[in-house]
């Protein structure tokens, strides 16, 4: 029987995904730093970082407040047992749907975010891997394999402009076949790793590392809001649903970083922080565009935390934004702020 094709963790459309940035923070590791046994992403988002620098003999800590942020880094860096063989055939189970009746998806989300038969498969995986777990049929890592290929698949074919803060107005959603895939996991990398659902400032006290990543939401656009369909369908708690976008009450995911609290938060998340390096990722959107896309921290309040836990160095790299289209901010640079923390 031919094998399930596998993916990897960054072929994901996810507003920040650092990949771009990797060669950058290797950079500054590199020079910097050099020997550590520990690295942690406290905002870990898609979990690009933590999963680039995952191998043996390092442990690898990374967090999102995001319930299917967290799936996929339980997925791609547990160190949990799974079966792939019987991840394999339910997979292909999921690829033979073809006609189910309506669900929770369809109904809410079908030619929306999904044409109609698409989002009833949707549904339909959605429910057996709800099922399968109950009756356990699998383990808590096989459900966080099947819902992080189910999150990927949904990704492929929906129709959005990159994210679900709202969905394009088409009458007629073309039809693109949903492809359940495997998750390409080297369980060799995962030993010791520690994966996180909670609040980093909560975390943090929680937790030591060599290095700390971190690299928060930069403005007022809450992830909560942009991301809100696939974290209702991972979550699975079928809640009742508003406005024309159809999203849930997402009152609890509300990150501080995106409000007038974010200084706050971030020195407080310094204050606390148990390591010997920090990387700190914020771009330098102080006063372009869009006023909701305006960095929250401003470049005084960051030089001014991060002077407390030692010498800061500043890192640039040109990085291409992410824009609705109307709004043109100049050049942006991705930057990192390296600190060497004072024993």
């Amino acid at each position: 029987m031919e094998k399930i094709e596998k993916f990897e963790i960054y072929q994901r459309r996810f507003l920040g995904n650092k990949l771009k940035v990797m060669p950058l923070i290797e950079k500054i590791i590199e020079s910097e730093i050099k020997n550590f046994n520990s690295f942690c992403d406290i905002f870990a988002g898609t979990g690009t970082v933590g999963w680039y620098f995952n191998k043996e003999n390092l442990q690898i800590i990374t967090n999102d407040l995001l319930y299917s942020n967290y799936i996929p880094l339980r997925a791609f860096l547990s160190d949990e047992e799974f079966d792939e063989k019987k991840i394999e055939e339910l997979l292909k189970e999921f690829n033979s749907i073809k006609d189910c009746e309506d669900n929770y998806v369809s109904i809410n989300f079908g030619n929306k975010y999904f044409c109609n038969n698409n989002a009833r498969i949707i549904g339909e995986v959605r429910e057996r891997i709800h099922k399968y777990f109950l009756n356990d049929i699998i383990n808590p890592k096989e459900k966080a394999i099947l819902l992080t290929s189910l999150l990927y698949a949904m990704d492929k074919i929906a129709n959005t402009v990159g994210h679900y803060d709202a969905y394009r107005n088409i009458k007629d959603i073309p039809y693109k076949p949903l492809k359940f895939l495997m998750p390409d996991i080297d369980k060799r990398k995962n030993q010791n790793n520690l994966i996180f659902n909670m609040d980093a400032n909560i975390l943090i006290r929680e937790i030591e590392c060599d290095v700390l990543y971190i690299d928060p939401p930069y403005n007022s656009r809450q992830y909560s809001d942009t991301y809100h369909l696939p974290e209702n369908i991972i979550r699975w708690e079928k809640p009742e649903l508003h406005g024309k976008a159809m999203k849930f009450d997402r009152s609890t995911l509300k990150s501080k970083y995106s409000s007038k609290e974010a200084a706050k938060a971030f020195a407080d998340l310094i204050e606390n922080a148990k390591c010997k390096y920090i990387l700190f990722s914020y771009n330098n959107m102080a006063n372009k565009g869009h006023s909701r896309s305006n960095a929250r921290i401003s470049d005084e309040e960051i030089m001014e935390i991060l002077s407390k836990k030692g010498r800061v160095k500043i890192y640039e790299k040109e990085h291409k934004e992410f824009t609705t289209g109307k709004s043109k901010r100049g050049d942006n640079k991705e930057r990192i702020f390296f600190v060497k923390v004072k024993k």
